[in-house]
């Protein structure tokens, strides 16, 4: 989870740095046609902007997400598919943590460079496909059943059907 988490972060402040250096802030650049397109802007707010009169605020919640992510993960999960989840939440969140701590204008108000656009859809980053990704990737895994510590889990249901009455074992 954290090896992942480093790489995310690794690579979203390549990306940020390489759009930085070679495009024009607010002068989309057809990548892949009119589908992805690299548009430079600057982020002071939270997801599309809303918060920016609060970045510092938005800052502090992003960091004590990141502390609930590694508490939750050292404490309850065991399963790689929900590491794998955290992970990319992790390395997302970090990603744009940097941003606001390091970038101008100054630290804890620092604006996150996004750049990828797709058709009537806010202009985003490496960090943000982390985070989104890794939290519909822990729905997806809560909605179908999977437990965060799968030995647990196995644990359970011995106990489980040793309480059920033995009618309904039968049916």
């Amino acid at each position: 989870m954290v090896v992942l988490g480093a790489i995310l972060l690794v690579l979203d402040q390549i990306t940020k740095n390489w759009a930085e250096a070679n495009l024009e802030e607010l002068v989309p650049q057809p990548f892949l046609g009119e589908f992805l397109q690299l548009t430079l802007l600057y982020n002071s707010g939270a997801a599309w902007g809303m918060g920016s009169g609060i970045t510092p605020v938005v800052t502090c919640l992003q960091m004590l997400i990141v502390v609930g992510v590694l508490v939750f993960a050292v404490t309850t999960v065991r399963s790689p598919w929900y590491a794998l989840a955290l992970g990319m939440i992790l390395g997302g969140a970090l990603g744009n943590i940097h941003d606001r701590l390091l970038r101008p204008p100054a630290p804890f108000r620092g604006e996150v460079v996004d750049f990828l656009e797709l058709p009537n859809w806010p202009v985003f980053n490496i960090a943000d496909m982390g985070v989104v990704g890794g939290a519909i990737l822990v729905v997806l895994l809560s909605v179908i059943g999977l437990h965060t510590d799968p030995s647990a889990a196995e644990a359970e249901k011995p106990a489980a059907a040793e309480t059920e009455a033995p009618e309904e074992r039968k049916a």
